[in-house]
């Protein structure tokens, strides 16, 4: 693995790998090729390895390695170091395109006005420039399922509530920053609404639960709400890939 890895310990039990701190596909796909050889390679001693925008997180149980000359953090980092050294850059790995539909009828748009109104923007435009370019999935986190994709445009990019809302409705397509993401369970959130889509992006019947996986590449396509219930009324929906 070329890029330079940065080690912290994450109190004694955790071992923090950055790949620095800042938010790029390049930097995504190295995290992620970081992750794939860490889980195929995993020591007995690993509890956890968690992705995230540019860095990977090895939680490991400290007790297995109490008769060990180093610390168990040490240990850890020599561990990780070998692995990563088997690491190739995820590449040729063909990226899956998937068309996601998405209503954005005021009764789903929660913060569409505030947005327009602070961006000087009709609703049509925050519709058109949510939907007219394509989005990189990042990282999966915050609940299963939830994919952190970017970047928006500048033009709609709104900083999280305020205020959080106590319940966020399922589907619901959310701007944080210039973040875009889309809530799999009705939950707590602080993203600016601007829609819902009648897709599951969790599904324990699935083989695969998630829908949406790092590094696939998403599109927004604009739908009315009579299409969203005959849509909804038809679950499971497949999506266009």
């Amino acid at each position: 693995m070329e890029q330079k890895l940065v080690f912290h310990p994450l109190g004694d039990q955790a071992v923090l790998v950055s790949f620095g701190n800042s938010i790029s596909q390049e930097l995504s796909r190295a995290v992620y090729s970081l992750y794939h050889a860490l889980r195929k390679n995993a020591d007995p001693s690993w509890l956890d390895i968690i992705p995230a925008y540019a860095s990977v997180t090895v939680v490991f149980e400290a007790r297995q390695l109490a008769t060990q000359s180093t610390s168990p953090y040490e240990a850890q980092v020599k561990k990780i170091r070998t692995v990563a050294e088997l690491a190739t850059e995820i590449q040729g790995k063909e990226q899956r395109k998937i068309s996601i539909p998405v209503c954005y009828h005021p009764d789903f748009a929660f913060d569409s006005t505030a947005i327009c109104k602070r961006m000087k923007l009709s609703e049509a435009e925050l519709v058109d420039l949510h939907t007219e370019k394509s989005y990189f999935v990042y990282m999966i986190g915050f609940l299963p399922g939830f994919a952190y994709m970017g970047s928006v445009d500048p033009r709609i990019a709104s900083p999280r509530l305020d205020k959080p809302r106590t319940l966020v409705p399922k589907g619901s397509v959310g701007i944080a920053g210039f973040q875009t993401g889309i809530y799999p369970f009705d939950s707590p959130g602080g993203w600016n609404i601007i829609g819902r889509t009648p897709i599951n992006m969790f599904d324990l019947k699935n083989e695969e639960p998630v829908l949406l996986q790092p590094g696939d590449e998403v599109h927004f396509y604009a739908i009315d709400i009579n299409t969203f219930n005959e849509m909804q009324q038809q679950q499971p929906v497949s999506v266009q890939s």
